[in-house]
């Protein structure tokens, strides 16, 4: 059983507390031919089909009532190419598994999100991304998928090989198969030098276009109630090799970032008033510090606190002034925000629903401590992300519908054309999908 989820009493739950569910059956199959027998099963009784990975959506995108395909067993490496420099993985492979065989091997992604709990398949399929001036999000990085489809056929996908359904399936969101293995580019593994440093907000904004430019890899972290960030920056080096020290390593990612952190979030749930005082002490806890390290080490870090999380894609040349207007909605309101606003970028791809699809993009994800009342905070931010456009992260709590889709995704049509043509019966439907494609 995979440590971030748990099914108690037939009722499985995901890690941000926010979906559970009681599937009529949940399998985990060892090989491919067995889940493409299981989907046929599924056909022939007339259940949905999902397959859920560690439950790091806060989404329903997952859920089902019917068959839940458990991904746990179709995990390692297949194949290694160094000729064309990929690898193919099974889909239940987790981000930190993957990472580490490859560092073994001598290689790396290119880039990654900030967590490596997910499923590969999880997360390509949800958009997951990190920060990049150049290098885009996880299934950007994609040369090849294998598909299992609603009538239980194993498709092998890539740009020369149904070219159409491979554009579209890295990042299907489960509605057009499910993923069974993933073939990722990579590259011979590198250093990269990460300086995280505070920096006053109106700095940040008034200089973004440079941090931006000048960096391979640019994000901030906003504290609510304060005028205070703390940036990152991380490009290649190289070397040598300094990592972070055990004990500064420990002291600010265990004990700051998640110890220290999750008693300020339980006396501010407590006592909602004390919030901008300790935002201000939070704030101003982390220090400038420079290290050196393989990818992974830099990209990624623990997140043992539990929150709730919306995060919206924006146009990039459109986020100073969706900062703006977020930061003024707060100060005006009596919010009592606990978490900082992460702001990443992302350059334009190719692939329909990705929510950099055809644009360059910058993030903007708003969190809540896990417990605390969101709604207020969501829906207020959620109008101004709208207000430019906004593209919701798909694994991230949202409103939206296939009609607002339909507007702000020029290949909207293109994908649910192809969802008809692949699942006419709708058998990897669920109520997630039905809202945000439409029936």
């Amino acid at each position: 059983m995979n440590s971030t989820t748990s099914t108690k009493n037939g009722t499985w739950r995901n890690w941000g507390g926010t979906v559970g569910i009681r599937p009529a059956r949940e399998v985990t199959p060892a090989s491919v031919e067995e889940l493409a027998a299981v989907v046929r099963k599924a056909a022939e009784d007339d259940l949905r089909v999902k397959a859920v990975g560690t439950g790091h959506s806060f989404t329903s995108i997952a859920a089902t009532d019917g068959v839940m395909i458990r991904p746990d067993l179709l995990t390692g490496i297949r194949a290694i190419d160094r000729d064309a420099m990929t690898v193919t993985v099974e889909a239940g492979t987790p981000l930190k598994r993957l990472n580490v065989a490859l560092a073994r091997e001598g290689l790396s992604l290119t880039n990654m999100g900030d967590i490596m709990e997910q499923t590969v398949s999880g997360a390509t399929s949800t958009g997951t991304h990190g920060t990049g001036r150049d290098s885009g999000s996880l299934a950007a990085q994609i040369k090849g998928l294998e598909l299992v489809t609603a009538d239980g056929s194993v498709l092998t996908c890539s740009p020369e090989e149904n070219p159409e359904i491979f554009t579209a399936a890295r990042i299907g969101l489960g509605a057009l198969g499910i993923v069974t293995a993933i073939t990722f580019a990579v590259e011979p593994i590198f250093l990269l030098t990460a300086r995280e440093e505070p920096m006053p907000l109106e700095r940040v904004l008034a200089e973004f276009d440079q941090l931006w430019a000048e960096n391979e890899h640019f994000e901030f972290y906003w504290f609510p109630h304060t005028g205070n960030t703390i940036t990152k920056r991380n490009n290649r080096s190289p070397g040598p090799e300094r990592p972070l020290g055990q004990l500064s390593g420990w002291f600010e990612d265990e004990f700051l970032s998640n110890g220290v952190f999750q008693v300020a979030n339980l006396v501010g749930r407590a006592v909602p008033a004390t919030i901008p005082s300790i935002a201000k002490i939070a704030s101003r806890a982390l220090s400038t510090r420079t290290y050196t390290d393989i990818p992974y080490k830099v990209f990624t870090s623990p997140r043992r606190v539990r929150f709730v999380e919306m995060e919206y894609a924006i146009p990039r040349a459109a986020l100073v002034d969706t900062l703006r207007e977020l930061k003024a909605m707060v100060d005006r309101s009596d919010l009592r925000v606990s978490f900082p606003v992460e702001v990443r970028t992302t350059p334009a791809d190719d692939i329909p629903l990705s929510t950099a699809s055809g644009r360059d993009s910058a993030y903007v994800a708003i969190h809540m401590f896990r417990g605390t009342p969101y709604q207020r905070y969501f829906t207020a931010a959620e109008r101004i992300f709208v207000a430019h456009e906004g593209r919701p992260h798909w694994g991230k709590l949202h409103t939206q519908n296939a009609d607002y889709f339909a507007e702000v995704y020029p290949r909207f049509a293109e994908f649910t054309a192809l969802r008809d043509r692949l699942d006419p019966h709708r058998r990897f439907q669920n109520d997630y999908l039905r809202r945000v494609l439409g029936a």
